[in-house]
């Protein structure tokens, strides 16, 4: 069921979030009130407060206390009650420009740079990946027919690794009914596409000119081109490369949730030893059609365990529009997010650009 929230119960969420996240502190009505000028009584911040209590979106750790956040509640401030910061994105922007460059050191040191630079910006764990050592490139496109309806299209990519897809053809009075003559359409087919995509990414397909082929070859077009789309996504699957960690000391001594021995321990371990967990998280990709470039995964949003107290903030850095790398920030689900996410996404597209010069 969708939350509905009123205009005062936002004002509220967002006055709570903001509180906590600077104070860490449970909050309450008059202090509201006082910092932030709502104009209202007391009385009416507190209704608003248990009704978002009652929705889920706060919570009293203590009977006495005053409210904090749950993760429900930081995920209704992150989707609708801020944007991103533009000075915190400009100032990262040109810290970045000023201090990299690829000219005065290798990719990697400029990777761990980068990440250093913004753990001491942000006072979280900054984690960015290695770019992909290779993107799935063709190398021979066969079509062979088995039977007068089907047709098998096997790929072979730069690895040598082979992926096959079993096409069945529309009903079509042109198209040829002998096995011969559908087997010199699909040779001139194969040709075809092996010459346009060899040593090229499968993600060029839509670059294909197909009314070089003829109108005899139309009724193909449309059946290929969603084939090799299908293979493209399964070939995309990325391969873990070296995660590059900074800011351990940082978030240890800013932020008051990372006291708990126990706590750190684990997360330590995670992020030193059992990498291969938290690889694909860091990698997520966002829907191409989605204007939400950045990835946020709020306390039990993420699936590992000494993570379930932390908020994951990423974005891919790009090589010609293909995800290749990633940046992330780890830190307590009481994370300053508009400056977060402007961070991730700001140092993401400084690196498309970095990756996009050296290519």
């Amino acid at each position: 069921m969708k939350l509905e929230l009123n205009n005062r119960q936002q004002q509220v969420l967002w006055a709570t979030v903001r509180h906590y996240v600077a104070t860490a502190k449970p909050v309450g009505s008059g202090a509201l009130i006082d910092e932030f000028n709502l104009n209202v009584s007391s009385a009416t911040i507190r209704n608003a407060m248990g009704r978002l209590e009652k929705a889920g979106l706060l919570y009293q750790p203590h009977t006495s206390a005053g409210r904090v956040p749950s993760d429900s509640g930081y995920r209704i401030y992150v989707d609708h009650l801020i944007q991103p910061s533009d000075a915190i994105a400009r100032q990262v922007d040109q810290l970045l420009s000023d201090q990299l460059s690829l000219e005065s050191c290798s990719f990697e040191a400029l990777l761990r740079h980068a990440a250093q630079l913004l753990s001491n910006i942000s006072g979280y764990i900054t984690l960015v990946t290695m770019p992909q050592a290779r993107t799935a490139c063709l190398r021979h496109i066969q079509l062979v027919q088995v039977d007068t309806r089907r047709i098998m299209m096997v790929v072979v990519l730069d690895c040598y690794e082979t992926q096959s897809a079993l096409i069945t053809l529309p009903q079509n009075d042109d198209a040829p009914t002998d096995p011969e003559s559908l087997d010199r359409e699909l040779q001139i087919l194969s040709n075809f596409l092996t010459q346009h995509l060899r040593g090229r990414s499968l993600g060029d397909l839509s670059s294909l000119d197909w009314s070089e082929l003829g109108r005899e070859f139309e009724q193909y077009a449309s059946l290929l081109q969603s084939s090799l789309t299908a293979l493209k996504q399964r070939s995309q699957t990325p391969i873990p490369t070296q995660l590059l960690v900074s800011g351990v000391a940082e978030v240890l001594r800013r932020q008051p949730e990372f006291s708990e021995l126990q706590q750190v321990q684990t997360l330590i371990q995670l992020l030193e030893e059992e990498q291969e967990q938290l690889w694909p998280l860091i990698f997520e990709t966002t829907d191409p059609q989605s204007q939400q470039r950045v990835v946020v995964r709020i306390g039990s949003e993420n699936p590992i365990k000494p993570m379930n107290t932390c908020a994951l903030v990423s974005a891919t850095y790009q090589r010609d529009n293909v995800p290749v790398g990633s940046v992330g920030m780890l830190g307590p689900t009481r994370m300053v997010y508009e400056d977060a996410i402007a961070l991730v996404e700001s140092a993401a597209d400084y690196l498309s650009d970095v990756m996009s010069q050296a290519s």
